[in-house]
């Protein structure tokens, strides 16, 4: 495993949102959400899509918190634009635990 220094440590911005949409995505080549994320007033709303779908089922994910890189810069995913990555511990089998805060906390906050 490749060291980082602090300072590239600091240069990626994870903050807590909250999912506010959820939706199936078609077009996606492996199965996937789009989801709408809620980072508060100052990043706003940001846009993700994730191949969570094998332990999460889209009312499952309405307004749960998670963590999310929030300083990537956009991707096009099919016929979509992810703003942001949603962080999670992914298994053997590929299938993804999402990682989120254990109490409800203010959307917007940075993880650090």
């Amino acid at each position: 495993m490749k060291e980082i220094s602090w300072g590239d440590f600091q240069k990626v911005v994870m903050c807590v949102g909250t999912i506010v949409e959820v939706n199936d995505f078609p077009k996606a080549r492996k199965p996937a959400y789009q989801m709408v994320i809620d980072f508060g007033d100052e990043i706003g709303m940001r846009k993700s899509s994730a191949q969570i779908t094998k332990r999460y089922a889209k009312e499952d994910l309405l307004n749960r918190q998670v963590v999310a890189v929030v300083n990537f810069p956009k991707k096009q995913i099919a016929n979509f634009m992810s703003e942001c990555l949603v962080v999670g511990a992914v298994g053997d089998e590929g299938d993804v635990v999402l990682l989120s805060p254990d109490f409800k906390i203010k959307n917007g906050l940075r993880i650090g």
